[in-house]
């Protein structure tokens, strides 16, 4: 469970900064900026998780792209999981009221500091509950990092599995695991979006 816990933790931190930086290209008033964030999430979003768990793995090391399992399987967690974000930022920011931008940019400010000081910090607070989603999907998508032998919820199951060959009692046991790591999430995220609700 520790295994799981830090890899959901520090794939949804990294895929949080990644996501939410191709979620500004794809708003942005620079053509390629906005044709690079729409191949990155076209492109990720729709290849399965697993292809890009095992490319990344065992076929970049034809190129010197070597890491270890865990580390390997964050990073592909991350920009998986970054593409998600990015749409859901990007769902955020088209929710801001288009005369907060305009304001800005009466005030002189450029687009980046309009999206960073001004559009951000109110699409963020609106889309706490989908990317509280995200975050319990990952924990769930974690389970593929087994496949690089990572040894998570899943991997020990297998493990187990092999060992006493008693299927039922040892995946109904990593199931009720996995509970007890999105339920409590589920309800922390419930709370978080509550208190930063938007005043409409």
């Amino acid at each position: 469970m520790r295994t799981t816990a830090a890899l959901t933790v520090l794939s949804f931190s990294a895929a949080l900064v990644l996501g939410t930086a191709v979620a500004a290209c794809r708003v942005s008033p620079v053509p390629p900026l906005r044709w690079a964030g729409a191949v990155w999430v076209e492109t990720v979003r729709n290849t399965p998780l697993s292809v890009l768990m095992l490319l990344f793995f065992f076929g970049f090391t034809k190129f010197g792209v070597i890491y270890p399992a865990f580390t390997s399987a964050v990073i592909v967690l991350s920009a998986y999981t970054s593409a998600f974000v990015a749409e859901t930022v990007r769902s955020g920011i088209n929710a801001v009221a288009g005369g907060q931008a305009e304001a800005a940019r009466a005030l002189g400010l450029t687009f980046g500091q309009s999206l960073r000081e001004v559009v951000l910090p109110q699409a963020l607070r609106t889309v706490v509950g989908p990317l509280g989603g995200l975050f319990i999907a990952l924990i769930k998508n974690s389970s593929l990092a087994s496949l690089l032998s990572v040894v998570d919820l899943t991997g020990v199951a297998d493990r187990l599995n092999t060992d006493t060959a008693r299927p039922i009692a040892v995946f109904l046991g990593a199931g009720a695991a996995y509970l007890l790591l999105t339920f409590p999430s589920g309800a922390i995220v419930a709370v978080v979006e509550r208190r930063v609700a938007v005043k409409r």
